[in-house]
């Protein structure tokens, strides 16, 4: 906390710098090197970049005169401080930004009790072996605040490392790693402010300090959300704030943060509360996330791990007492993560499986508040002494390298069992979490997969999380602009990527601008840039890396103003062809024609008639599954069509309705019944019979049963509804020889829409209903490690 006081007081300001940033580039360059060498043998980039430092440090490397030379100088250990305390400004407030705040508040028991798990039991550890510690290294003074320390740095979880570790190990889509990445950033917070506490409650003043900077901090929330207002406004008809609007945020929040380390405080988690509580809406946290993501995570982060290896020095352990404490200290910190962990899982009725024990091993990664708990200035020397404070951050280095290590070998021996397995949203709970990809091609896309987004969130406050994934045609040759650096446009950066989608992009952003303005749901942006016969890889492998349920894409027909469907390429027919063949989860492609758009269902009275058509099979069973999302929508209206084979010759329809009531007319419409005992059926009529006593006795959902004889009775019934709803859910097919769609296919355009869905999609039908086709992967499981 002293480095932004003592950086401005050397003899010469200009040539440490100089050299600092060329050292800081050092590490880097070895930090990449390592990664891109242990990357193959499956070890994540934090293990590799702190082994790096370690290599570069005082252990190996530097002890050649040569090296040592460039990397140590005598006022390169403040310089090297003042440079991790602007890298913790900066990854903390992205961290912030980029937090998973609805995931916090659905799980917020299961998240504490397993942070505070971990805490408490490595606590207790900590506490109990402080005396033992302190009596060898013969600590006689400041007993008191070594021995919180001894328990900080025993109970900590490094966020930073933990998020890196999981998203390099495709963890950070699971239940598991979120779990692991909330549970560390409680962890750290609580940490750190029991430093803060500590620190204020022992020296003089402190404690109106801490009120100053709990003062600082909401002001600085308070006047971000009004700057983000002005500059989502001002910057109207561009793609990102202009870089003096984001250096004028940049600036505040070190400014502030400054001030409260200046004040003998730590920022850490000052800078956490101001980037998760910033306003999510708008251009200026997408320019934000889009200027920040690339250089923390390429530049801040790999350099502050491989710092921490570099500050490892195997001289600290060169006596027997130290190497006992060290690994006294390394052994009950993951004694304290499994114990506290597993109780804590026990205690939640959480399996105590694979899962649990690799969620132990990630929080016991360190190298964040720990360090700066340790390198806590001049003060640190005073209390323990350069040798103590080496020893101390020799076990953060070991504890992180060990348990880094383990949990990516015991992921590559469980790889199949933690591979994403919620492929399918038939077993999973209507009131669980719902994770999807809608893709768009064209601005004009947006609007029907965004209204899909509000119709599936289903009641206010529901589980869901949605991309949108802008697919992008790569052109084969494009131009080159020679432009400098002062002949861009405000804002504009030197990427290739940028340039790809034109004004596309500016739409589509505006049109989710809107959308997240509106219906408060947060919508994650995706860009691929591909050509189209491999872009269906890029959109499989995301659905794969970010454990989505359902892909939704649009038809490649598109209305035009006087109704009549325009085919667009045939690029992307085959493209939605080939993602409904490798798609790793449900697809689903919606016929928009414009009756599903989010502000219509933003309208207090409004009401849309929603019907879902069952046939019979697992494409139809996901169907429903989808449609019982749908009708917990207080503006849609759901009604549910199942066609059954007339096989005793009626010629009447029977029909089970209870749109608004239970009760039943006994006239035309009677109570459902199995009517078939086909044994490939029965699967059907189980889910059925359970879906009726659930949602229909109750009143929730609509029902009626109609029975036909063949496809041209379909056809017909299919015509008198045409116009009776503003969208039709029907899957995709797989309901083997069915009599009710003998004949049908022989008109088929479409075959990724099925026989039903290519008939309703058809300009020959003359409906003006959207129609949604789904779709059912193959492989799905109802497993669940959180939203129980």
């Amino acid at each position: 906390m002293d480095a932004t006081a003592n950086i401005m007081c050397q003899e010469d300001p200009v040539n440490p710098v100089v050299s600092t940033c060329l050292q800081v580039c050092g590490i880097l360059v070895v930090s990449h090197l390592f990664h891109l060498i242990f990357k193959p043998l499956g070890q994540p980039g934090p293990v590799a970049q702190v082994l790096a430092g370690l290599v570069l440090g005082p252990t190996l490397l530097c002890r050649i005169y040569v090296i040592e030379r460039f990397f140590i100088k005598p006022n390169s250990a403040e310089y090297y401080r003042f440079y991790a305390f602007f890298a913790r400004i900066f990854f903390m407030f992205l961290l912030g930004l980029e937090f998973d705040v609805p995931f916090m508040k659905r799980n917020l028991h299961l998240v504490t009790t397993v942070a505070y798990g971990g805490f408490m039991a490595c606590g207790i550890f900590g506490a109990a072996i402080s005396w033992f510690i302190i009596r060898e290294l013969t600590i006689s003074y400041n007993k008191i605040a070594f021995a919180i320390v001894t328990i900080i740095l025993i109970a900590n979880s490094a966020s930073p490392v933990v998020i890196r570790l999981a998203a390099d190990l495709k963890l950070d889509t699971s239940d598991v790693g979120r779990l692991a990445m909330s549970s560390s950033l409680i962890n750290e917070m609580s940490c750190s402010l029991l430093f803060s506490l500590v620190v204020a409650f022992t020296e003089d003043g402190m404690f109106k300090t801490l009120l100053l900077s709990i003062f600082l901090t909401a002001s600085l929330i308070l006047v971000n959300c009004y700057l983000v207002i002005w500059f989502n406004t001002k910057s109207r008809n561009q793609k990102f704030i202009n870089n003096s609007q984001v250096l004028l945020i940049l600036v505040l929040l070190i400014s502030v943060s400054m001030i409260i380390e200046s004040s003998g405080l730590y920022s850490t988690v000052h800078c956490f509360l101001v980037g998760m509580m910033f306003p999510r809406e708008g251009k200026t946290t997408r320019t934000l996330l889009h200027k920040l993501t690339y250089a923390v995570h390429n530049f801040v982060l790999p350099s502050y791990f491989g710092f921490t290896g570099f500050q490892f020095n195997i001289s600290s352990l060169s006596t027997i007492d130290h190497v006992i404490v060290a690994l006294v200290m390394v052994s009950l910190s993951i004694a304290g993560k499994i114990l506290g962990t597993l109780l804590a899982c026990y205690y939640l009725k959480i399996p105590l499986n694979i899962e649990a024990v690799i969620l132990a091993f990630i929080l016991n990664l360190k190298g964040h508040a720990d360090l700066v708990v340790v390198d806590a200035s001049p003060n640190s020397e005073k209390w323990w002494g350069e040798d103590i404070r080496r020893l101390l951050l020799s076990v953060i280095v070991l504890n992180t390298l060990m348990a880094g290590p383990v949990v990516s070998f015991i992921m590559r021996k469980q790889e199949v069992q933690l591979t994403h397995n919620r492929t399918s949203i038939e077993f999973l709970d209507p009131e669980s979490e719902l994770r999807m990809i809608c893709c768009v091609y064209k601005p004009r896309n947006a609007s029907g997969q965004l209204g899909l987004c509000s119709a599936l969130r289903g009641k206010q406050g529901a589980a869901i999380t949605p991309y949108l994934m802008h697919l992008v045609e790569l052109p084969k040759r494009r131009k080159k602009k020679s432009l400098m650096y002062h002949q861009l446009q405000d804002g504009d950066q030197f990427s290739d990527e940028d340039e790809y989608g034109g004004n596309d992009v500016m739409e589509i952003n505006e049109a989710v601008d809107i959308f997240s303005s509106e219906t408060k749901i947060f919508v994650r942006q995706i860009k691929a840039v591909s050509s189209f016969p491999t872009m269906y890889e890029d959109v499989c492998s995301q659905a794969e890396d970010l454990r989505v349920s359902l892909i939704f894409l649009p038809f490649h027909k598109h209305q035009r103003i006087d109704g009549k469907m325009e085919k667009g390429k045939d690029e992307m027919r085959s493209t939605n062809q080939k993602i409904i063949r490798h798609a790793p989860c449900s697809v689903g492609i919606l016929v928009d024609r414009g009756c599903l758009e989010f502000q219509r269902l933003l309208v207090p009275d409004s009401l849309q008639s929603v019907a879902t058509l069952f046939f019979g099979g697992p494409d139809d069973r996901e169907a429903i599954a989808c449609s019982k999302r749908l009708a917990m929508h207080q503006h849609l209206n759901l009604t549910v069509i199942r066609f059954l084979p007339n096989e005793f010759g009626e010629e009447d329809v029977n029909v089970s309705s209870s749109i608004a009531s239970p009760h039943f007319n006994l006239g035309n419409e009677v109570f459902m019944s199995i009517a078939r005992r086909n044994p490939e059926n029965k699967r059907d009529d189980v889910y059925m019979d359970e879906f009726y006593k659930r949602y229909v006795s109750s009143g929730q959902i609509g029902y009626v049963e109609k029975n036909l004889r063949d496809g041209a009775e379909t056809l017909q019934a299919l015509r008198d509804i045409g116009d009776m709803y503003s969208l039709f859910i029907v899957g995709k097919g797989r309901r083997g020889c069915s009599p009710l769609t003998t004949g049908m296919s022989d008109w088929e355009e479409c075959p990724e829409l099925g026989v039903v869905g290519d008939l309703l999609a058809s300009m020959d039908f003359d409906i003006k209903s959207s129609v949604l086709v789904i779709q059912q992967h193959r492989h799905a499981s109802s497993k669940s490690f959180t939203d129980d």
